[in-house]
């Protein structure tokens, strides 16, 4: 579907009126959303818009930061990658980092580095180093024994596509995947050495994030290595409930920390099968669940609130927003 039909299809489905005056079965889970600061709450499946609705000041039009929701896209640059044969999951990063070559980092692999189980230390959340500062920082654990949630492997990750391609790894991105979807980030921010964050600072209208995400569940279009597609929602020892750079929501989940509101349900994936999600602070969701042919994109206002513990309102829940949804 190009972007004009997409559009033609969307406005006819938009939701005009509060979600709580509809008698649309997804009222429920739009009004849990809008009560926890939800500004955006769209519903794909199988690639049409069945549900929109937009919230405290929320809109079709307005993009809003993603915050880590954007490492997720880390993990579909990569399957680009492979099929363009700029790199392999399994090779160690020292290949393209040299200095790596001569200390206990030449073991770690790409596939470490996208699963969080590198050995390096995730570093501050919220605060992503420079791509420098994130390439010599040490590995303090064995490469797959650990898994440390934070933007250090993803800013390493961003230099390490930067050499190969001997560009800027957003632009690859968009040259890649963006730009043949007709997806187009309202913004992007960068770092003080001028490189894209690669662990947040991405943002999106809801519609291209879900667009971008029925992308990912339809495989790829043929413009993904569908090997490296797959092992972004395979499973570590170290984390059962994270691939490379997707969340995935099944028991033995090691959330991102205490306040994340990132919790899994048994039941669901019984019933529905696997329910994978790229997740940002306040709240930001982008939920794929292939058997059901959904896609489910949430955006919320308030993030720095949020993270810094002073969001007195009620607490987000992903099982409970789930069983709302799927019900």
């Amino acid at each position: 579907m190009n972007r004009r039909s997409f559009l033609a299809a969307s406005a006819a489905t938009c939701v005009a009126l509060p979600a709580h005056a509809q008698t649309n079965p997804m009222a429920a889970a739009a009004a849990y959303s809008a009560q926890r600061r939800g500004v955006s709450l769209l519903v794909m499946q199988r690639g049409r818009v069945v549900f929109e609705d937009y919230p405290n000041e929320g809109g079709p039009d307005r993009g809003w930061e993603l915050a880590s929701g954007t490492k997720s896209f880390c993990g579909v640059i990569a399957a680009a990658a492979v099929q363009d044969q700029l790199l392999d999951l399994d090779e160690p990063c020292a290949d393209t980092l040299r200095e790596w070559r001569g200390d206990n980092r030449r073991r770690i692999s790409i596939r470490h580095l996208l699963s969080l189980t590198s050995g390096i230390d995730g570093g501050r959340i919220g605060r992503p180093p420079t791509y420098a500062d994130a390439v010599a920082m040490p590995a303090t654990a064995n490469p797959g024994e650990r898994f440390a949630y934070g933007p250090a492997p993803f800013q390493i990750f961003g230099e390490i596509m930067r050499r190969k391609t001997n560009g800027d790894p957003l632009e690859y991105l968009r040259r890649r995947i963006l730009d043949p979807l007709e997806i187009r980030p309202t913004q992007w921010r960068r770092g003080g050495d001028g490189n894209p964050l690669m662990p947040q600072g991405a943002q999106f209208t809801a519609r291209d994030w879900a667009r971008f995400g029925e992308f990912v569940v339809r495989g790829g279009d043929g413009r993904l290595d569908a090997r490296a597609l797959r092992a972004c929602f395979e499973s570590s020892r170290a984390n059962p409930g994270y691939g490379l750079t997707w969340w995935l929501l099944r028991d033995g989940l090691i959330p991102p920390g205490p306040r994340s509101g990132v919790d899994v349900s048994a039941e669901l994936e019984a019933r529905f099968g696997p329910v994978s999600m790229a997740a940002g602070a306040g709240d930001q969701r982008l939920y794929l669940v292939p058997e059901l042919g959904l896609v489910i994109a949430r955006q919320a206002s308030g993030i720095l609130r949020a993270t810094r513990g002073r969001d007195r309102g009620p607490r987000w829940s992903d099982a409970d927003f789930l069983r709302l949804v799927l019900a």
